[in-house]
C-alpha cells in the first residue's frame, strides 16, 4: 500500500512497482497484470502520459515499452461527436465567453466542418484579442445577466471583423457600432466568412437549447446543433451512428417518460449519467497492461492486481443524491448503498489478486505536504492484516513516498520496500537528479556561459537595430527566435471595468495617432468606444473624455511641428567590412524628424527618434537635420519636448550601434533601458549616476528594471547594480546615450 502525493505521483510509483514486479519474475507477462481505478477519467491521462510511448519517446522511463489498453472511458473521451455534444450544453446553459468558444472550435469535427487549420485558429485567436471579445453572443444573450450593451459580445467583433473585410480602420469612418478591425488581411476574407458562419451556426444551436420543452424535443435540438456545428471524414462515419444509437437508447430507456417537460439541468444531468464511463469489452489476456474501472464481475483473477485511485472522499463513493430521494425517505433493508457496493467491489479485487495486491491512494497535499487519512476500507484493511499475522505488518507494507521522484529515498538500495541492494527506481534520469540534488551547492551558473558564435555579417535592417535597443535583453532573445513566455498574449473572458496603467496606455496611444491622422478629440474617443477596450457606461465614458483631453494637448504640440507635408527617406549606410543599415526613415517634415508617444518622456522614446537621425544623417550629410519628440511630462499632464540635433560623426556613431546589436545577440549586455540612461544622463551632468540608476533599477517603492522577467531570466532574482556595473554597464550606456545627449539642443 503506497501513499504518494497526488494522483499524478500514484502513477509515478505505480509505474516502479509495475517494472519491479516483472523484473523480479521472468514468468509475469503484462497481460497477467490488472489495473483499476473508481475515477479511470482522472487518471487515464496521466496513464498515457506514463505508460506506452516507447515508439515516441526515446531514452524516457522504461515504463514507456509497456503498452497499456484503457477500457471502460466515457463516450465523450472515445466519440468526438458526444464531446462537442457536451460542451455545446456547457455553452447552453453558460456566457459563450470567448476562450469557451475557441476551444470548441479547436474540436476535430467543428474544425472539419469548417475548414479551420491551426494557423486559422491562431489568426482567429488574434481576432478575438483585436476585436475585445469577451462573452455573449448578442445584447439579447446578455440580458438575463442584468448586462445591456453590446460591446465586447460576439456579434460586436464579428461585425468588426466583417466591416475590415472592406474598410480599412484608417477611414476614420464606421457603420453605427462598428468600426472595422484593421487586422484583416485580403487573403483572411474567406477566413472571415467561415468564423461568421461558425459563430451564427453556434449561437442559433444554443438558442435552440433553452426554455422547457421534453426529452424528445431536446435531443432533436441538440442532433440539429451537431448536424450544423460537425462534419466527419466518412472513415469517421461510426461517430454520427454512435450518436443516433446513444439517443435512440436514451428515449427507449425514458419510455413515456420522453414526453415529460425538461429544463436544460434535467437534461444535462441525465446525459452525463449515460454518457459516463461504463463498463466495456476489458480485452483481457490480450498481451497488453490492462486499465479499467472498478464494476460487478470485473474481478478476473489475475496474478498481479493494482487499485489506484483508492482516496479518502473519493472511494468509497459519497453517493449524493441529484434531487428528491424518494428512498431516503422511508429506507428499507435490502436497497441499494453505494458505499457498500464500492466495499463490496474492493473485496472482489483483493480476492481476484493471486499473487500480489498493489493499492496507490493520496495521502498527502501536493502542495502543502499535509498529510491525509487514508479512506476507511484500506485502514480496516491494514487492520486485518496486523490481527491476522503472526507479527504487525503495517509498517513493512504501508510504504509512505517522498513528493519529487528525484528524492534521495527514491535510488536509495533497500528504501521504500525495495529489494535489499536494489534502489526503488528504474529512471536513470532521476538518479542523475538525486546525485546533482544532493551534491554541494555551488553557484548557480549564468545563462549563457559563454558568447554565441559570431553572427553573420549581413546587412542591418534599421528597423531591426531600434527594436533590438528598446530592451537590449529581450533583443538578445528574439534573436534567437527564442518566445519569452511573458510576452505571448492570451484571450481573456473578463469584460474591462478599470483602466489600468497599461490600458490607459494603449487607449490613450490609439487615440493620438487617430487625431494625428486627423480626427477630432471627440471622434476619437468615439472610435476608442467602438473598438470595445473602454470600461462600460458612463464609468468608461468619462475616463475617455479624461484621456482625450490628454492626448488633444500633445496632438496640438505636435501640429506645430508637422509641417510642411511629411516625407519618407530610404537610408542605405555602408557601416564596415562590407555591411550596410538600411531601412527606411519617416515622418520628416522639411529637415525634422517629429515623434509623439502618450507615455512620460524619457530616454528610450528619444532613442528611436536618436537612431533614424543618426541614420539619415549619415546618408545625407550637409543637412541640418533635427528630431523633436514630444510625450507627457514627468509630473503632471502638460506635454514635454526635447530636440536632439545631428552628431558630430553620424557613420561612426550608427557603425559602434551595430558593433552593440552585435555583441547583444551573441550575449545578453548590460544595457537595462530604464538604469543605463539614468546613469548616462546624471553622469553626463556631473551628478551621482550610481544613486539615479540605482533608483530605476530597484526602488524599493515599486517594481523596477531588476524585477522585469526577462532581466530576472538572464541576471538573476534581486540581483544588485554593482554587479552589472561590473559588467560594464557604464561602458555601455556611455557608447549608446552619451552620443544624443551630447546632441540635445535647446528647443526654441
Amino acid at each position: 500500500m503506497h501513499s504518494c502525493h497526488g494522483p499524478a505521483r500514484q502513477i509515478d510509483v505505480l509505474r516502479e512497482v509495475l517494472l519491479g514486479v516483472l523484473t523480479d519474475d521472468p514468468t509475469l507477462e503484462p497481460r497477467d497484470i490488472l489495473v483499476m481505478c473508481p475515477d479511470i477519467e482522472t487518471f487515464a491521462p496521466l496513464i498515457v502520459a506514463g505508460f506506452g510511448l516507447g515508439d515516441v519517446v526515446t531514452g524516457a522511463h522504461p515504463a514507456h515499452r509497456l503498452r497499456v489498453k484503457l477500457a471502460d472511458r466515457a463516450l465523450t473521451q472515445t466519440n468526438p461527436l458526444l464531446g462537442v455534444a457536451s460542451q455545446l450544453l456547457a455553452l447552453a446553459g453558460g456566457r459563450a465567453t470567448a476562450s469557451e468558444v475557441l476551444n470548441l472550435a479547436e474540436a476535430a469535427p467543428v474544425r472539419f466542418r469548417f475548414g479551420f487549420t491551426d494557423d486559422d485558429l491562431d489568426v482567429i485567436g488574434d481576432w478575438v484579442r483585436e476585436a475585445n471579445i469577451r462573452w455573449g453572443f448578442d445584447r439579447e444573450h446578455r440580458h438575463p445577466y442584468g448586462v445591456d450593451f453590446v460591446q465586447n459580445t460576439w456579434r460586436f467583433g464579428i461585425d468588426r471583423v466583417l466591416a475590415g473585410v472592406a474598410m480599412s480602420e484608417d477611414a476614420h469612418a464606421w457603420l453605427d457600432t462598428t468600426l472595422p478591425l484593421d487586422d484583416v488581411g485580403s487573403n483572411r476574407v474567406e477566413l472571415a466568412g467561415r468564423l461568421a458562419e461558425y459563430i451564427e451556426q453556434l449561437r442559433i444551436g444554443v438558442e435552440n437549447l433553452s426554455g422547457t420543452k421534453t426529452l424528445r424535443a431536446w435531443l432533436t435540438a441538440l442532433r440539429s446543433g451537431l448536424d450544423q456545428l460537425t462534419a466527419a471524414p466518412d472513415a469517421d462515419a461510426w461517430q454520427g451512428a454512435q450518436v443516433d444509437r446513444e439517443f435512440a437508447d436514451i428515449l427507449t430507456d425514458a419510455g413515456a417518460q420522453a414526453e415529460t417537460l425538461l429544463r436544460l439541468a434535467d437534461v444535462k444531468a441525465l446525459l452525463d449519467r449515460h454518457l459516463a464511463g461504463r463498463p466495456t469489452r476489458a480485452n483481457f489476456r490480450t498481451g497488453t497492461l490492462t486499465v479499467c474501472t472498478m464494476v460487478p464481475m470485473r474481478s478476473v483473477p489475475h496474478r498481479v492486481v493494482c487499485l489506484v485511485g483508492l482516496d479518502d472522499g473519493v472511494f468509497p463513493r459519497q453517493g449524493v443524491t441529484d434531487g428528491d430521494d424518494a428512498l431516503a425517505r422511508d429506507p428499507m433493508t435490502g436497497e441499494r448503498d453505494s458505499r457498500s457496493e464500492d466495499r463490496q467491489l474492493l473485496l472482489d479485487a483483493i480476492g481476484s489478486a493471486t499473487e500480489r495486491l498493489v493499492i496507490t491512494y493520496t495521502g498527502a497535499n501536493e502542495y502543502s505536504g499535509q498529510r491525509k487519512p487514508p479512506a476507511v476500507p484500506l485502514v480496516e484493511l491494514l487492520d486485518v492484516l496486523d490481527v491476522t499475522t503472526p507479527r504487525p505488518v503495517r509498517d513493512h507494507v504501508h510504504i509512505r513516498h517522498p513528493l519529487q521522484p528525484f528524492d534521495v529515498r527514491n535510488v536509495t538500495p533497500g528504501a521504500l520496500g525495495a529489494p535489499p541492494g536494489e534502489p526503488f527506481t528504474f529512471d536513470t534520469t532521476a538518479l542523475t537528479a538525486a546525485k546533482v540534488a544532493t551534491a554541494e551547492r555551488t553557484a548557480k551558473p549564468p545563462l549563457i556561459g559563454a558568447p554565441l558564435p559570431t553572427p553573420p555579417a549581413d546587412d542591418v535592417v534599421l528597423d531591426d537595430l531600434i527594436a533590438f535597443f528598446k530592451d537590449p535583453v529581450k533583443g538578445f532573445f528574439r534573436a534567437l527566435d527564442y518566445t519569452l513566455p511573458w510576452d505571448v498574449d492570451a484571450v481573456e473572458d473578463g469584460m474591462p471595468v478599470e483602466i489600468d496603467a497599461l490600458a490607459e496606455w494603449k487607449i490613450g496611444d490609439r487615440m493620438l495617432e487617430d487625431m494625428l491622422r486627423g480626427m477630432t478629440p471627440a471622434q476619437a474617443q468615439q472610435a476608442e468606444w467602438r473598438r470595445g477596450s473602454l470600461p462600460p457606461g458612463r464609468l468608461g465614458w468619462r475616463q475617455a473624455q479624461e484621456l482625450a483631453r490628454r492626448v488633444a494637448a500633445l496632438a496640438a504640440a505636435a501640429q506645430q511641428h508637422r509641417t510642411p507635408a511629411p516625407r519618407a527617406f530610404d537610408v542605405d549606410v555602408a557601416v564596415g567590412a562590407g555591411r550596410r543599415v538600411t531601412g527606411t526613415v519617416p515622418r520628416v517634415h522639411g529637415e525634422r524628424l517629429v515623434a509623439v508617444t502618450y507615455s512620460k518622456l524619457d530616454g528610450r522614446h528619444l532613442l528611436e527618434s536618436w537612431i533614424r537621425l543618426v541614420a539619415l544623417t549619415a546618408r545625407h550629410p550637409g543637412h541640418d537635420w533635427t528630431a523633436v519628440c514630444i510625450g507627457r511630462a514627468k509630473r503632471g499632464d502638460s506635454p514635454r519636448q526635447r530636440l536632439l540635433g545631428p552628431p558630430e560623426d553620424a557613420t561612426g556613431v550608427l557603425a559602434d550601434l551595430v558593433a552593440m546589436y552585435d555583441e547583444g545577440r551573441r550575449a545578453p549586455i548590460p544595457l537595462p533601458p530604464k538604469t543605463s540612461y539614468a546613469w548616462a544622463e546624471t553622469d553626463h551632468h556631473r551628478g551621482a549616476p550610481a544613486r539615479e540608476a540605482g533608483w530605476k533599477w530597484k526602488s524599493g517603492k515599486y517594481p523596477g528594471e531588476d524585477a522585469e522577467p526577462a532581466h530576472v531570466r538572464v541576471w538573476g532574482h534581486g540581483r544588485p547594480l554593482v554587479d552589472l556595473v561590473a559588467a560594464g554597464l557604464p561602458g555601455y550606456a556611455g557608447r549608446l546615450w552619451s552620443p544624443m545627449l551630447r546632441a540635445e539642443r535647446t528647443l526654441d
